[in-house]
């Protein structure tokens, strides 16, 4: 079955690609000549996932999925939330994110955390959400190379290694989007 994983972002492609059965084709935006922005105007993960799989189950006819992440700290109400990919602004990168929430976060003592992805599906017709999340704590310093995004400064709880520091196969058993990665592939599994 060819399936449609509404993103640009190769490491998240290259993530969930390891974590699906090898009887699903994944297909990238590029893959279906899909090279416009899809606008991600939604207050919330759940909405923004939605926007993005309705775009390309309208405009493309394929069946897929999109998926929406944010880290939300408690010290900060749930800061960056939905806008963890652009909360420094422009240029949005990674570094600038890390650095804006490590300067927010100076002489914070509660530096709990979860990262959470939400995952919707549009299949045949019809449309199924999975959510995952992951409970950590914001490190005071980046820690590792491997990953993207806020993997340098999360640490999974029961862990003492940021994500940054493991290996994609053990990230992936515990993470916010593995195991709503998890949650897909279970239910794609009884589908098909």
């Amino acid at each position: 079955m060819k399936l449609v994983f509404a993103t640009n972002n190769l490491n998240k492609l290259k993530e969930v690609q390891e974590m699906l059965p090898k009887s699903i084709e994944l297909l990238s935006l590029k893959d279906i000549n899909c090279f416009e922005e899809i606008e991600e105007t939604a207050t919330t993960l759940e909405g923004n996932a939605k926007i993005k799989a309705n775009h390309i189950s309208e405009n493309y006819n394929y069946n897929c999925f999109a998926d929406d992440t944010g880290l939300e700290v408690d010290a900060l109400y749930g800061e960056p939330g939905v806008y963890s990919a652009r909360y420094a602004g422009e240029p949005a990168n990674a570094e600038n994110n890390m650095t804006k929430l490590l300067k927010n976060l100076e002489n914070k003592t509660n530096r709990t955390a979860q990262f959470r992805t939400s995952i919707c599906l549009n299949l045949n017709g019809e449309q199924f959400l999975f959510d995952g999340i992951c409970k950590g704590d914001i490190l005071t310093n980046r820690k590792g190379e491997k990953g993207f995004g806020y993997d340098p400064v999360f640490q999974p709880k029961g862990y003492q290694k940021s994500f940054a520091q493991m290996s994609s196969e053990a990230k992936n058993k515990i993470s916010h989007r593995g195991l709503a990665i998890q949650k897909l592939v279970e239910f794609l599994k009884k589908t098909y």
